[in-house]
């Protein structure tokens, strides 16, 4: 990254597949392990003895190697602790490969990491299963299965293991909102070095899940059958998407998630034929998400950006550290913010602005090869539904239960709306920490400016100063609202605007891998261009 003090201290690994290549999957073939279960109910799986586990260890990163070797990418690679000859040869295999172009996704602190819970679903002999693309990058966009028809879908929930049961998560309940933001809390992705956890509130998962026209069947959970405890969860919502020139209606999936003591029972794979089951009985055929590990084959690669904020705590917690020439004083100084923002006009975004955001966003999401297509009540979902408790005041761009930020530049004269921002709240938890135990992460959402309809192709700086101003503004307000970091990816027009910031913006260790279920279509420029298209300009999709 181009500032050292700003680099998150990540670890450039990640999770192998459990089991054998030859193991198959059978819906309710597992029995529970019979050692005794916690009070919860939920029964650990068995570990192999110490001896046992080296050697599995170093068997699978001698065929990982080969795998490499023979100019084939495996899908992930567990580095053996406390083994540091073995660390080198892996580490000199993947330098050599294609991971900085993008085809290997590796997670950490400030991504979506490599957990668990997507060890099972990132397998190559679930994964080839699945209508993804192939290995070769495609030539020409297109089904990949042909749709069902509605009534041929099957009707019939899929067998799960002994002892446990669907469950269908009703997110206007209170109760069971609180039941998935348990599971996620202790269970969710973490970053490689077990630091940091992802911490959903209940108020985010509210945002995210209820988005007009969202169907309850697609929030799919698995209960213990004796105690009802849930143990594990995925989600889809709908969506529409615009893929170059084509249009479709699709799923968005997240927050698949198993409690850590059942990864054994290959949760994972069963859960996600079982919302595509429910997707497909809607007529939908196709979906998108993202994942830090490699399947084949990701339409686009994303880099993670972070701006430090609250330079004493990320030092604190070892998010960051500071570097060898500078003191912390000095770091503190360099990364200071101003006290309010520049931009004259700018304003929290209110009900009155939907339309004519409504039209700002769907003009500058032409831009991209990949984007959301957005009714007006999506897009006041979007901007208007996290904003948290609008009775309460607001103090310091903070209010009681906020997890989204939106806000509009009008112009003074003309009383229009010419742009908008928006960034989303999603804080780590810090493991194993009594105090600080909470990292408060800011991440860049959507954003548009008039000045991209107005450009003559030697003005494509006025775009780049205008989003920097916009962007630079936003940090301000992240920084009052007492955010510790902020976050970007390199996505939309991100790349060329986060370069300038003089360094403050950070290149992470994290990249982030894009999947388009049952539709291939040609790479899309991500963290690198790809042909006439800059790095970013691909993807106009932020999937939180």
């Amino acid at each position: 990254m181009s500032s050292a003090s700003s680099k998150a201290t990540m670890q450039d690994t990640a999770e192998i597949s459990q089991g054998s290549e030859g193991e198959e999957y059978i819906s309710g073939s597992e029995e529970p392990h019979p050692g005794g279960g916690d009070e919860d109910g939920v029964t650990e799986a068995s570990q192999p003895s110490p001896s046992k586990r080296q050697h599995k260890t170093r068997s699978k990163v001698a065929k990982a190697l080969n795998k490499i070797r023979g100019k084939e990418i495996p899908q992930s690679i567990r580095i053996p602790p406390g083994d540091p000859d073995a660390i080198r040869a892996v580490l000199e295999q993947l330098r050599i490969m294609d991971v900085l172009e993008g085809k290997a996704g590796v997670a950490g602190r400030g991504g979506k990491a490599t957990d668990g819970h997507k060890v099972d679903f990132i397998t190559k002999r679930y994964s080839s299963s699945l209508p993804f693309p192939g290995e070769e990058p495609s030539s020409e966009d297109g089904y990949i299965e042909p749709a069902k028809a509605i009534e041929d879908g099957r009707r019939e929930p899929y067998p799960l293991p002994k002892d446990f049961e669907w469950s269908i998560l009703d997110v206007d309940d209170s109760k069971q909102i609180k039941e998935v933001y348990d599971l996620l809390s202790l269970n969710y992705v973490e970053d490689d070095s077990a630091a940091f956890r992802f911490q959903y509130s209940a108020e985010f998962l509210e945002w995210t899940l209820k988005s007009p026209g969202y169907f309850k069947e697609w929030h799919v959970g698995v209960r213990v059958s004796s105690n009802k405890k849930l143990v594990a969860f995925i989600s889809g919502v709908p969506t529409t998407l615009r893929v170059r020139g084509n249009v479709f209606r699709a799923s968005e999936i997240n927050f698949l998630c198993v409690h850590k003591k059942l990864r054994s029972k290959r949760l994972a794979p069963v859960l996600i034929k079982e919302v595509t089951r429910q997707v497909h009985l809607q007529g939908i055929s196709r979906a998108i998400d993202t994942v830090g590990a490699v399947l084949p084959t990701p339409v686009s690669t994303c880099r993670y950006y972070h701006r430090p904020l609250n330079i004493p705590k990320l030092v604190n917690v070892e998010f960051t550290c500071v570097p060898r020439n500078m003191t912390l004083a000095r770091m503190i100084r360099e990364y200071k913010t101003d006290a309010t923002p520049r931009l004259p006009g700018l304003r929290e975004m209110e009900e009155k602005d939907i339309p004519r955001v409504a039209d700002l966003f769907a003009q500058y999401m032409q831009r991209f090869n990949l984007a959301p297509i957005m009714t007006v009540d999506e897009i006041r979902h979007l901007f208007l539904g996290g904003r948290g408790d609008v009775e309460q005041p607001c103090e310091k761009y903070r209010r009681p239960k906020q997890v989204l930020w939106a806000h509009v530049v009008e112009d003074p004269g003309k009383h229009r709306v010419t742009d908008f921002f928006s960034f989303y709240s999603l804080p780590f938890t810090i493991i194993n920490r009594p105090r600080p135990n909470l990292l408060e992460a800011a991440y860049l959402f959507y954003y548009a400016s008039d000045v991209a309809f107005k450009l003559r192709l030697d003005e494509s700086n006025k775009l780049k100063t205008r989003l920097v101003h916009l962007i630079g503004d936003a940090l301000i307000i992240a920084n009052q609202a007492n955010f510790d970091v902020f976050n970007a990816v390199t996505l939309m027009d991100n790349v060329t605007v986060l370069d300038d910031f003089e360094g403050l913006f950070g290149a992470g260790d994290s990249l982030l891998n894009l999947y388009l279920y049952n539709w291939r279509t040609a790479p899309l420029a991500g963290v690198n261009a790809i042909g006439d298209v800059e790095a970013g300009r691909g993807v106009g999709v932020v999937m939180v």
